[in-house]
């Protein structure tokens, strides 16, 4: 059922960094999770993960892979790809399918610019490779909020801005948002704010052109999180890449269209 899912981690430097693995397809699909990364690992949601990308399992051999545990200051979406690339090469992935999603897709950009020999197809989701007005007040809200402690108020714009109403609704989370609100809170949240940091430094824009590997570009048209426009803008920097927009969608197009698992697979395919 969970097609040997597992969770693991390797040593990157002072510190480790956590990955879990499942599938039982021959070809290697790397998935880079966004910004939540910095509440919370990869660690102990394997089974999870294995049942979210089930669909994945029988082609791909799937590694999705957290940022390093312990993150210094002034870490930037280049050294997270430089870090993704020393666990590939410890874990002797030589070539992979690489999915990244927001900050993920931040991350897949540099591997994919740093490292092209290792990066067989791109998919780049509901990001950006240049600042905006909107990512700037949006994170450097969250930071404020992260810095204040204030989880609740966090997750609720969080929610609020990633997803669109009537998916809000239809799910019923704002009825849930004071359980929602009590769940997760990290002891401490220098991690996410270090990452989140990192969102409001990224600047890749004028490197796409070195993108040479097949890429899918996949965001909504509302998104209030990353802004509009900023998946266009990548698609038409990276050469020959392939541009998918959801209308009436935003930054969490990738959990409300099951077209967009679609239109993944049957490109990485």
């Amino acid at each position: 059922m969970f097609n040997g899912a597992k969770g693991n981690s390797i040593k990157i430097g002072h510190t480790e960094m956590e990955y879990i693995t499942f599938g039982k397809g021959e070809k290697t699909l790397v998935i880079i999770p966004g910004l939540p990364d910095g509440l919370k690992t990869v660690k102990g949601t394997a089974k999870t993960m294995a049942l979210m990308y089930r669909r994945y399992a029988k082609e791909y051999r799937v590694y999705v892979f957290s940022r390093k545990n312990q993150l210094e200051n002034g870490y930037t979406t280049r050294d997270m790809a430089r870090d993704l690339k020393e666990a590939m090469d410890q874990l002797g992935i030589t070539r992979a399918y690489v999915k990244g999603i927001s900050q993920g897709g931040m991350i897949a950009q540099y591997l994919a610019i740093d490292y092209p020999e290792v990066v067989e197809k791109l998919i780049i989701a509901v990001s950006m490779a240049k600042q905006n007005d909107t990512i700037q007040q949006v994170v450097q809200g969250w930071i404020t909020m992260a810095e204040k402690g204030d989880y609740k108020s966090f997750i609720i714009d969080s929610m609020e801005k990633t997803y669109t109403e009537d998916y809000l609704t239809r799910k019923k989370y704002r009825w849930m948002y004071p359980l929602i609100t009590r769940i997760g809170k990290p002891k401490d949240f220098t991690r996410f704010i270090i990452q989140a940091r990192a969102c409001l430094s990224h600047n890749a824009y004028e490197e796409l052109g070195k993108i040479q590997c097949p890429t899918l570009v996949i965001g909504g048209d509302r998104d209030k999180v990353v802004g509009i426009n900023t998946s266009e803008e990548m698609a038409e920097e990276i050469p020959g890449s392939k541009l998918v927009i959801y209308p009436n969608l935003g930054h969490g197009a990738f959990t409300e269209t099951k077209d967009f698992d679609r239109q993944a697979l049957k490109f990485l395919s």
